[in-house]
């Protein structure tokens, strides 16, 4: 019987088994998980001929290596990366087919900050409500990669889809964030409110999973009080009591006590997946509220 495994040659500095997430369980405390990358992942597993349900490797800054026990189609997007198979260079954003024993090396990201690694057949651990996606703040899914750890592969589920050109955006020199005013811009100033469309922000070294969190100038409060905890969806922009946006990606937690002053709608969050620390930030206002939203103080 065929081994359809990999196993972990150099995990790197995070690397996570991730599909589409779970949605649809905050009610009970669980996060989202998931690609952060989606159009990378969907791209991924596409070019190798799996469904986009099928499970990844998400690689953070410095990539990964891994060993297949048999022979299979690989293709890396996401960040590009010297890719290698046995120390022989190989395309990045295409389907590459790997003998049984080799080493597929994905090296660190040349821009960018995460790749992200389909196999034909999808990584094939065990699902969690669903889901085979690691999620860091709740601890579900499989734990982070490390090395000599060994992940099962499923059966391939087709031939490779061939692509004569493969979309990329390249590098995110600018991360603008549109978001949708509320539900608690009340609690902010107009100064305040004007700070978040016109100051300068950057990407902070603190950012992960869970959030992207910015540096620049805080955003002044209306009101000095706290929030009972409440829901939070994925792409709420919480300020915590230093007044610098944290953008919630998608282990975050489903909910809390600071004030959301706005909401980035998913389509626009996969360019924070590879926005390195540094990046400018600009928060777009996609929609207007009542004048009452826009206290003085």
């Amino acid at each position: 019987m065929t081994d359809r495994a990999l196993a972990v040659v150099r995990a790197g500095a995070l690397t996570t088994v991730q599909d589409l997430g779970r949605p649809g369980h905050a009610h009970l405390g669980v996060p989202r998980a998931g690609a952060l990358d989606a159009p990378a992942h969907r791209l991924a597993n596409r070019l190798v001929g799996n469904p986009e349900t099928a499970a990844t490797l998400e690689t953070t800054l410095t990539g990964c290596a891994v060993r297949v026990r048999t022979a299979t189609t690989v293709a890396v997007t996401g960040a590009p990366c010297p890719v290698t198979v046995d120390g022989r260079p190989a395309p990045w954003g295409a389907p590459v087919r790997v003998p049984a024993g080799a080493v597929l090396d994905a090296g660190p990201a040349v821009h960018g900050l995460r790749s992200h690694l389909a196999f034909a057949g999808g990584i094939d651990t065990e699902e969690v409500l669903g889901s085979r996606a690691a999620d860091l703040l709740s601890g579900l899914g499989p734990d982070p990669l490390t090395g000599g750890a060994v992940l099962p592969l499923g059966a391939p589920y087709g031939p490779p889809t061939a692509a004569d050109a493969v979309p990329h955006p390249g590098p995110v020199s600018e991360l603008v964030l549109p978001f949708l005013p509320g539900p608690r811009d009340a609690w902010f100033t107009r100064a305040g409110l004007r700070t978040l469309t016109t100051g300068r922000f950057t990407v902070s070294a603190a950012s992960n999973r869970i959030g992207l969190r910015t540096e620049g100038p805080p955003l002044e409060r209306a009101r000095t009080g706290e929030l009972p905890s409440e829901g939070m969806p994925l792409g709420a922009l919480q300020v915590p009591p230093n007044g610098l946006p944290v953008l919630f990606l998608h282990d975050h937690p489903t909910t809390g006590g600071y004030p959301v002053i706005g909401v980035v709608p998913e389509r626009f969050l996969a360019p924070a997946a590879q926005a390195v620390p540094g990046t400018p930030v600009r928060f777009v206002r996609l929609g207007r509220r009542p004048a009452r939203a826009a206290h003085s103080g």
